[in-house]
């Protein structure tokens, strides 16, 4: 796992990094046609109060990106998004201008304008003599590399690519260029800012296309090649196995067939078997359905484009990966979150194993000569964490849940790399201790992922054993000789709250949010949420009782009264300073939950339980309280977390369980009967 270290110096989450500047007061983007006022949107939308200077030439599109703007703040008002307020400062300090003088004193200009080299060139030349030389100038190309577009700038070293992905204003991540000229300090700067303003920043190498368009651009021409054999449609359909949407209708959308023929024609500097599709110069609009529409396609027909796509798709992870173009984990991670495949790559490829992989890589190369093969066995591709960020700072390794697609959502893949880290370290001298936290500042984590549960409803001793098997880290934990402190940086709900309440300190952000909403779907917390808050917090008993049976909501600021987290901060970066003097601070003195039966004041069930306005399943409340009266009864730990994982069990053979998880899974509010 070395490659992205070449990438990555500083730190694998940039929330960790210290930047040389604080949030820009002024941004400016060049270019109103397509994505330059989604971009602008973004910003504004992150930072309200900052000034964006929107620039073209031409009046018209600027007049259309206001009306754009406009409605995308409307919108998110009326979906409760937004509030009015905010949409209002959205909305103001916005300059639609043709007068470059303006943006002078911005600290970060976007160029955003059409893919010409010359073009712009120009604009980074009338930009670099406008504004000051600390300013940061960045391109949202999708292809040219950024040795093509910054080497003739009198400060290169202040300039780099950063590539969108569309909708701008919500994808996920940003491709941050790290080239050979760029300053470190403004590749840092830039990597954090992203975080720091919502986004999911991925640091790549100065090729061709860089990491994500390489896969989607060669995604959409070999499908186009595919047309020999098959219709759009049938090739869609087929791809929806791997993608939410077929290339022909996202081309469709983006109205992308020039963007694919001037992509793979650069992109054949590295080979003819680049060369575009000569139909994508013919065709304005394909002829294919909505995704999920009934389609006929011939098993032989199938199996052809299906081998076809994964070729493709394979043939180019491998090569970003073998030439260190991009990171494993970023490759997986962006192919779901920008290009909107249901698994990465490299997880498809898991699942399919080394022979099956080996031979649609054998067909794929015999009809397509040329393309990159895998330079190494299929293990080695695989050894990379999927879902954690691990760094060190001052001795303490800070492990990142990294889902922020998913609020950071815990699942079992992730629980065990969390669970191996702690295992690789746990006896290493020069290791202090381990801090767990979540990517970005919206979530620590959301809960855990419903995953296999439903297909174990009305199973008591599937479900226990499943309670038991996703408990692995909190057991762990419960025996290790180094602290473990949770740096919560936003909502800590369910599973992800009955990680943080097994860690040895808690320390959090003003905005965060604890709870337990698992009644709320008819189950309860079964990895120990109903045993340990009472055994590590018992006088706030009566709290926990509300929490566990009601859902109650617990501030940041509360939870610290109640001394359930030991430190508030001010933001991130304090909370990581916060978190790592906590573990120095337990060197040699971890607080340890006890053996011992506990005392508990009544816990009461009203006739109609309610939690935030809806209504309950008294039965499901009634098996929560005995779960946790029978598990402070206990004696032995042990026993009252069996306890507790047999309750869960026990609930999920409830009718509330089945209606709870239903309505979770069909975006609906439940009903409960009883």
């Amino acid at each position: 796992m070395a490659k992205h270290r070449v990438l990555y110096r500083s730190a694998l989450n940039p929330l960790l990094i210290r930047p040389s500047r604080g949030l820009p007061t002024e941004v400016a983007v060049i270019g109103a046609g397509t994505i330059g006022p989604d971009i602008g949107y973004y910003l504004k939308s992150a930072m309200p109060s900052c000034r964006l200077f929107l620039v073209d030439v031409v009046e018209a599109p600027l007049r259309r990106a206001e009306q754009r703007l406009a409605d995308y703040a409307a919108k998110a008002v009326e979906k409760k998004k937004m509030k009015a307020e905010v949409a209002a400062a959205v909305k103001e300090n916005i300059i639609f201008t043709t007068d470059y003088a303006r943006i002078k004193d911005c600290s970060l200009v976007i160029e955003a304008a059409t893919e010409s080299i010359p073009l712009k060139h120009k604009i980074f030349a009338t930009v670099e003599d406008i504004v000051s030389p600390e300013a940061i100038i960045t391109s949202n190309t999708s292809s040219i590399p950024a040795g093509r577009l910054f080497a003739h700038m009198r400060k290169p070293e202040r300039a780099t690519v950063t590539h969108f992905f569309a909708p701008a204003w919500r994808s996920l991540p940003v491709e941050v260029i790290a080239w050979d000229r760029v300053s470190q300090q403004v590749l840092d700067d830039l990597f954090w800012f992203f975080a720091r303003t919502g986004k999911a920043p991925i640091i790549t190498d100065d090729a061709i296309c860089f990491v994500l368009d390489r896969i989607f651009d060669n995604w959409c021409n070999e499908s186009a090649y595919l047309l020999a054999e098959a219709t759009a449609a049938q090739i869609d359909k087929v791809a929806e196995e791997f993608v939410f949407a077929g290339p022909f209708f996202v081309l469709n959308l983006a109205n992308g067939n020039p963007i694919i023929v001037e992509t793979n024609t650069l992109q054949m500097e590295e080979g003819r078997h680049y060369r575009p599709a000569p139909i994508l110069r013919s065709v304005d609009r394909w002829l294919t359905p909505r995704p999920g529409s009934p389609v006929e396609v011939p098993e032989k027909t199938r199996k052809c484009i299906r081998d076809r796509l994964l070729g493709i798709l394979f043939s180019q992870t491998f090569d970003i990966i073998d030439r260190g173009i991009g990171a494993p984990q970023d490759v997986n991670f962006g192919c779901q979150v920008a290009l909107g495949f249901r698994h990465g790559p490299l997880d498809l490829m898991r699942s399919m194993g080394a022979r099956e992989v080996g031979r649609i890589m054998k067909k794929f190369q015999k009809e397509r000569p040329g393309f990159p093969p895998a330079k190494k066995p299929l293990a080695d591709y695989q050894d990379f964490r999927r879902f954690i960020l691990v760094d060190e700072i001052e001795g303490v390794k800070i492990i990142t849940i990294r889902r922020p697609q998913a609020m950071n959502a815990l699942n079992d893949v992730l629980a065990d790399e969390i669970l191996a880290v702690l295992k690789q370290y746990a006896d290493d001298p020069s290791v202090k201790g381990f801090i767990i936290t979540g990517y970005g500042n919206a979530a620590f984590s959301a809960g855990a992922d419903i995953g296999k549960f439903p297909e174990m409803l009305g199973k008591a001793r599937a479900s226990a054993q499943y309670a038991r098997d996703c408990a692995k880290v909190q057991v762990f934990m419960d025996g290790i000789r180094k602290p473990v402190v949770a740096a919560l940086n936003g909502y800590a709900m369910g599973g992800g709250l009955e990680v943080a309440i097994r860690c040895h300190r808690l320390v959090a952000t003003r905005n965060t949010t604890l709870q337990f909403p698992e009644i709320t779907l008819g189950i309860l917390p079964g990895i120990g949420g109903c045993v340990v808050p009472y055994r590590r917090w018992p006088e706030a008993a009566a709290l926990f009782h509300d929490m566990i049976c009601f859902a109650r909501p617990l501030k940041a600021a509360e939870a610290a009264e109640r001394g359930v987290v030991s430190r508030l901060a001010d933001d991130y970066a304090d909370l990581i300073a916060k978190a790592i003097e906590e573990v120095h601070a337990l060197q040699g003195n971890l607080p340890r939950l006890k053996d011992g039966k506990m005392d508990l004041p009544p816990l009461p069930i009203p006739d109609a339980p309610m939690a935030a306005g809806q209504l309950l399943s008294r039965e499901a409340v009634a098996i929560t309280v005995k779960t946790v009266q029978a598990a402070a009864a206990a004696a032995k730990l042990k026993d009252a977390l069996e306890i507790g994982y047999r309750g869960f069990g026990e609930i999920a053979c409830t009718a509330a369980a089945r209606e709870g998880i239903s309505a979770f899974l069909e975006k609906r509010r439940p009903v409960f009967e009883k």
